[in-house]
């Protein structure tokens, strides 16, 4: 085994093996003294506490006390040998704080271990900003509660690059930090190690480049802390509350930007994943090894992810946008534009399927390799509202495994040679309602007598363009939607909402001369009816089985 590093303390010791590879430790005190950081000109001779006379080390501290308000700055242009395990507690008006100071490049900490650059474990109120943190054989920051519940850890404006990003043959272990995960943040793990939560993070102005994961968000799934039950009643959640991911840029990476597992009330906003989940997943033989989407919930309650771009998903078996997986409920897709994915949609329910979710104001563009689906298996969505979305030259669309749920004022344009596949109910036993849908180079479903089957007026034709898909004044989708009771108030492109339209635009049109655009899409009537003919035909027999 590796030799430890200096334990760096003054109150208590503290040390940990995990994974044999060592790491420095901090450890909780009473002091409010900064300690600056130079790997140019610093010297482990120094206490550091002097902006003067910098240490140039992690290893050169001693005496350390670490209590609220305590920071550790590290001059920018430098760069920093930095394994370190951080057991400490600030207040909310006194965090803990670990940043940078100096003019030029931000300061650059990294590992060259199978580890973390930083293990906050049993941490409240530490801020980490202003940071370069890669870690090429490792992970980022790994958060755990094994004895207490952590609160107000704050992550910002942290660049983090070069975390193993190469391909794999299988989904990522999230059992044991994020190193194993190949993560950039990985708030504790599937299946956690204790009953406490991580409360009121917040990660925000984040660039993740060149690495494997992004932020992977765990809670605690049960007394067992088993990850997957054999039945519904095994489930008992501790949630994380008050996750908070916003302004963060994920980009060129081989699997996922950012899972919400097992949270109550989280929000991620304003982020873009772009080139994520690049591993295609597939073997030789062409068969599906592994599944993984840029931004999805596993098991969580009342959160929202909204106002992102996710584009150029390449992973074949999920490659999708919008994904509610494994017993969420009341959690919200909305204000997402998704564009060049494998799917835009495919759900993944289990137990008693899932309840109350909802995707809203949100436009796909080419989101076509592979079938979108409102849930595999029979577990089913239930309660599922789906309303106000522009699906643009999109695959074969499966409205299926719906209870309950309402499906109003979405714009539909198929790629040619697609169709939809939908729940059959002439007794209407599944609750189902379809409201003022739009659909175009399709026929529309049976189930939706009040729909639209016509050129959807668009103002623009550049599929790469959003404003492309704003309606002129004189479509026939002004005015044309339904009235459904929230609490929306602007639509897709910011504007507030004016009528009542289909689609994810609110307005009352744009006045152009120029005709209806994206007529590229020939409609195939014929063709379109006989697949329809086919599919009732396959419906109403499977009834009979």
């Amino acid at each position: 085994m590796k030799k430890l590093n200096k334990i760096l303390c003054l109150v208590i010791a503290l040390i940990v093996v995990l994974s044999s590879v060592s790491v420095s430790a901090f450890a909780l005190g009473n002091s409010k003294n900064y300690y600056y950081f130079d790997a140019i000109n610093g010297d482990d001779r120094n206490s550091g506490t002097d902006i003067n006379n910098p240490i140039k080390t992690i290893d050169g501290l001693k005496n350390l006390e670490i209590g609220p308000g305590t920071h550790f700055l590290f001059k920018n242009g430098g760069e920093y040998e930095c394994a370190v395990l951080l057991t400490c507690n600030g207040t909310k008006e006194n965090p803990v704080v670990i940043s940078s100071y100096g003019e030029g490049e931000r300061a650059i900490l990294k590992t060259d271990e199978k580890t973390e650059v930083f293990r906050l474990f049993d941490c409240s109120y530490v801020t980490i900003s202003d940071l370069h943190i890669k870690a090429p054989n490792g992970g980022g920051i790994w958060i755990d509660t094994l004895n207490q519940t952590s609160e107000g850890i704050i992550i910002d404006n942290v660049y983090f690059e070069d975390m193993q990003n190469y391909k794999v043959h299988s989904r990522d272990d999230n059992t044991n930090g994020a190193a194993v995960g190949r993560a950039a943040v990985m708030v504790k793990g599937l299946p956690a190690r204790s009953r406490y939560a991580v409360n009121n993070l917040t990660i925000r102005n984040c660039e993740v480049y060149n690495c494997a994961n992004g932020f992977m968000i765990w809670g605690s799934w049960n007394d067992q802390q088993l990850p997957w039950c054999e039945t519904e009643e095994e489930i008992d959640p501790v949630y994380n509350e008050g996750l908070l991911i916003e302004n963060c840029y994920f980009h060129e990476m081989d699997a996922e930007a950012v899972i919400v597992g097992m949270c109550d009330g989280a929000l991620v906003t304003n982020c873009r994943a772009i080139n994520c989940c690049q591993g295609e997943g597939i073997d030789e033989l062409g068969e599906i090894e592994y599944f993984t989407a840029a931004m999805w919930f596993w098991g969580s309650e009342n959160s929202t992810i909204q106002y992102c771009e996710i584009a150029g998903q390449k992973n074949v078996g999920d490659g999708m946008a919008v994904d509610f997986d494994s017993h969420t409920n009341n959690c919200t897709y909305q204000y997402i534009y998704s564009h060049d994915n494998v799917r835009f949609m495919c759900n993944n329910p289990n137990y008693s399927g899932h309840h109350g979710n909802t995707v809203r104001y949100c436009l796909s563009v080419n989101d076509n390799k592979g079938r979108s689906t409102t849930a595999v298996g029979s577990c089913g969505e239930h309660e599922f509202s789906f309303y106000n979305n522009t699906i643009i030259n999109c695959a074969d669309f499966q409205l299926k495994n719906m209870y309950n749920s309402y499906v109003a004022n979405n714009i539909f344009v198929l790629e040619d040679g697609h169709h939809f596949a939908y729940d059959f109910d002439p007794l209407d036993e599944r609750g189902n309602a379809y409201d003022n849908n739009c659909y175009y180079n399709a026929m529309s479903p049976l189930v939706d007598p009040d729909s639209l089957n016509i050129n959807p007026g668009f103002v623009g034709k550049k599929a790469s363009d959003i404003n492309s898909f704003i309606l002129k004044d004189d479509s026939p989708l002004i005015g044309a939607g339904v009235e459904i009771e929230d609490d929306v108030t602007t639509d897709f492109f910011g504007n507030e909402i004016t009528s009542t339209n289909i689609g994810c635009y609110g307005g009352t049109g744009i006045e152009t001369e120029s005709p209806y655009q994206f007529e590229i899409f020939e409609m195939k009537m014929l063709r379109h009816l006989m697949d329809a003919i086919s599919t009732l035909l396959q419906e109403i027999m499977g009834m009979f089985d």
